[in-house]
């Protein structure tokens, strides 16, 4: 079980290598980094140094879309991995992404096409990334949350184990410009929460595990139920 690597890639010599990777053309690999089994790193991928790549890891993979989908496929950049990134087993993280440094994406875990994940992020076993969803920093995801495409976490923002977010109001039966929520620096998200497509949750707003938000929720509450309803404001607490 030997590697295959192409003879335009670029790899420290310092880095280690499981048995049976596929490297392509263009693939920068930087200084200590660990590369697991069976691990396919698609052409053009960058890694920093100090990166960990668990086995089975798919890496850069361009996206293809089936002939019926609603928003079709183009080719997209190089993924980028910044130093001292921590990839899980067989994840799979498409080309065009970025992810900061510091950061992990835990076992199982896809990450779609043009997202940025940021600084000291935490995305957990089993989350669904979807396209062009914005992660800020120090941001947790937990296991088997969706972040549907066209999602932003703003820095510092709690999300529990899955949590669904959606984008597409009319769920394909009229045409709509596909927006996922927007949630705002320091928000939390209780376990098993939807949240509706174009919502905002505010700053430090809390939503409680299990509700439905179909509506904006300001800065500093408490929301529970479902439909979502305010149940407590931290503001009047000094909070």
């Amino acid at each position: 079980m030997e590697n295959h690597i192409a003879s335009t890639a670029s790899i420290s010599g310092s880095a280690e290598l499981g048995f049976n990777c596929v490297i392509e053309e263009g693939v920068r690999i930087g200084e200590r980094v660990r590369i697991g089994n069976n691990v396919v790193i698609h052409e053009g991928t960058q890694i920093g140094d100090d990166v960990y790549v668990g086995d089975n890891a798919v890496l850069g993979r361009q996206p293809r879309a089936g002939t019926s989908v609603t928003r079709k496929a183009e080719c997209y950049g190089p993924l980028h991995i910044e130093c001292r990134v921590v990839i899980g087993t067989s994840a799979v993280i498409y080309a065009g992404t970025w992810i900061g440094k510091d950061s992990m994406v835990a076992d199982l875990a896809a990450v779609r096409e043009d997202t940025v994940i940021g600084e000291r992020a935490r995305i957990g076993r089993m989350v669904a990334v979807g396209n062009n969803v914005r992660i800020g920093h120090d941001c947790v995801v937990q296991t088997g949350t969706v972040l549907s495409s066209d999602t932003m976490l703003e820095d510092d923002v709690f999300i529990g184990p899955g949590v669904c977010t959606c984008n597409d109001m009319y769920m394909s039966r009229r045409d709509y410009a596909f927006q996922g929520p927007v949630i705002r620096k320091g928000a939390s998200i209780g376990g098993q929460a939807t949240l509706l497509p174009g919502i905002e949750i505010g700053p430090r707003a809390v939503v409680g595990a299990g509700a439905v938000v179909i509506g904006d929720v300001p800065g500093g509450v408490l929301v529970v139920g479902n439909p979502a309803r305010i149940v407590k404001r931290y503001e009047d607490q000094g909070g």
